[in-house]
């Protein structure tokens, strides 16, 4: 028999209700697929009952012992009454099952509106929930799930794109030589920051990832949380000018350090972090260009505009690191 062309080839309507319905559900046969790329995540209509989630993980993505350390944290945090979005425990299976092959989860229904973070109340929200969170984070330490590292997120990245040819021809040379000036400089702001405190993290903590209902922030997505610094999980609220920014950090802050303590010295850790997750996200969709849900989301991937677009975005992140970072005043 001929291997599946992509990872979800053989996960069919059918395969996926037959997965829930293994779990005593009774569906409707009422299936809708969610904004996920490298998981699979559907909305499934029960008889008379509310609509589940369910996740099916990208095989071969994470072991069992990563996904059950990923269910471990957010059991902890509800546990607490942190507010974020675990999966369903059954008696006997536990909270990853599997089927034909697949892992998968699932998870009850929650309904949110993206948070609103130009509003400077809702990010002194956020800030403290996410203090709640890294005060359980620093609890612990994980030990199978990954850790942020430069080899990782933009060592690795390079590598990847440059080897699988990725890159137009006449890129090649411009691309090789930036990204490695800018995983010399990121090594060297990493290094002259000295000892990094790591714990762990949402690892993915843009609004996209949170749901706000009745005034509160609700986590949800887990599945890149991981041991890095807690500024990773901090940074992306801040968006718009260098005041606008500035004047988000401080409610930010004061937020968070209600719960946890905000080490201000890693604000010099910023543009390193943007930098890893800029570098990370072009191989991320390299390496998945081979599932069809890839190109046809993001047709605007691999073309020489992108590449050049690309480049010129980092060009910029190699002056941003230079630049002084905000500052708590």
């Amino acid at each position: 028999m001929e291997s599946s062309p992509h990872p979800y080839a053989d996960l069919t309507p059918v395969t996926v209700l037959e997965a829930v319905e293994s779990l005593g559900y009774e569906t409707d046969a009422r299936i809708f697929a969610l904004n996920s790329y490298e998981n699979r995540v559907y909305q499934i209509g029960l008889i008379g009952k509310p609509s589940i989630i369910v996740k099916f993980y990208r095989p071969q993505r994470w072991t069992a012992e990563q996904i059950l350390e990923e269910h471990s944290f957010t059991f902890e945090l509800a546990n607490i009454e942190i507010p974020v979005v675990p999966p369903i425990v059954f008696e006997e299976k536990g909270s990853l099952l599997e089927f034909n092959n697949f892992q998968f989860s699932v998870f009850e229904q929650f309904l949110g509106r993206p948070p609103e973070l130009d509003n400077l109340d809702n990010l002194l929200v956020m800030g403290r929930f996410v203090g709640r969170i890294h005060a359980v984070g620093a609890i612990r330490n994980f030990s199978s799930r990954v850790s942020l590292t430069v080899d990782r997120f933009a060592v690795r990245s390079r590598q990847f794109l440059l080897e699988n040819n990725f890159l137009p021809a006449d890129l090649i040379a411009a691309y090789e030589s930036l990204s490695q000036d800018l995983i010399d400089k990121i090594h060297h702001i990493f290094a002259a920051h000295g000892d990094i405190r790591e714990l762990r993290i949402h690892g993915d903590c843009h609004p996209g990832n949170v749901l706000w209902r009745d005034g509160t922030p609700h986590f949800v997505d887990f599945d890149d949380t991981m041991t890095g610094p807690a500024m990773q999980d901090l940074w992306m609220m801040l968006s718009g000018d260098r005041n606008q920014r500035q004047a988000q950090l401080l409610e930010l802050a004061e937020g968070y350090n209600e719960f946890h303590d905000f080490r201000a010295s890693e604000l010099e850790l910023v543009e390193s972090l943007r930098t890893l997750r800029l570098m990370h996200y072009s191989a991320w969709l390299a390496r998945r260009w081979q599932d069809p849900a890839f190109p046809m989301s993001f047709p605007w991937f691999n073309t020489e505009r992108y590449w050049a677009e690309h480049i010129l975005e980092l060009r910029e992140q190699l002056a941003l690191l230079d630049e002084a970072p905000l500052r708590l005043i």
